[in-house]
């Protein structure tokens, strides 16, 4: 009698698409929010993309398998090999799309760490503007600029590897980001509970709301 196959493990956890597509919708988002100066709205997306990153860095460490950086994260040998021919050690990510990967949560995470400090002096006051003196804000609101341009950067390059690898190597990322998991894309491992994601990003969100209420005051108007 031939085996009977058990079921198909996910390549990417149901976190880490939540977290994937929860981003992809922000970050024009937010873009939009400040064109349209709806700095309320652009304010919580900030907080949202800051609480999704950090947690999904967090995911990187005590998550699922595949979304562990210790399962695709790998060294510039490794590196020049896939760039020689040689195959992906992981399931997951390429080496290049790995480093591109951790890129774009460090970009996403010093834009949204450096908006909490910026101010535009019209519509917008970041939460901890008045934790840094004079100098460090402007440092902060132009490390804000560079990272969102060096963020459409990256985001085009990603998206065109995604294209590239989706029509012309036909592998099915998007399917696989959507579904968990897709023909010739499918885990080694089974993924760890989801209530385990839930819980870090509580505790990601009580600890930026805890650093928010205790962010200093504007100082009294001088007559």
């Amino acid at each position: 009698m031939s085996a009977v196959p058990g079921p198909v493990k996910p390549l990417w956890d149901l976190p880490t698409r939540v977290c994937h597509w929860l981003l992809v919708c922000c970050l024009p988002a937010a873009w939009l929010a400040a064109e349209l100066a709806w700095m309320e709205v652009h304010e919580w997306l900030g907080y949202t993309v800051l609480v999704l990153v950090v947690s999904r860095i967090a995911w990187g460490f005590v998550g699922s398998p595949h979304s562990r950086f210790s399962d695709f994260l790998v060294g510039p040998r490794a590196v020049l090999a896939y760039l020689r021919g040689e195959g992906a050690a992981s399931a997951g990510h390429n080496p290049l799309g790995s480093w591109s990967v951790l890129l774009l949560l460090l970009l996403l995470l010093t834009q949204a760490v450096s908006g909490l400090f910026n101010s535009d002096d019209v519509f917008f006051t970041g939460p901890l503007y008045y934790a840094l003196d004079a100098g460090m804000r402007d440092t902060m609101g132009l490390v804000h600029e560079v990272a969102f341009n060096l963020l459409l950067g990256l985001v085009a390059l990603h998206v065109a590897a995604v294209i590239y690898h989706q029509r012309w190597r036909r592998e099915p990322l998007v399917q696989a980001m959507l579904r968990g998991s897709a023909d010739g894309r499918e885990g080694r491992a089974a993924p760890v509970s989801s209530w385990r994601a839930v819980l870090v990003a509580a505790v990601v969100a009580l600890a930026l709301w805890a650093v928010l209420a205790a962010a200093p005051e504007p100082p009294p108007m001088m007559w």
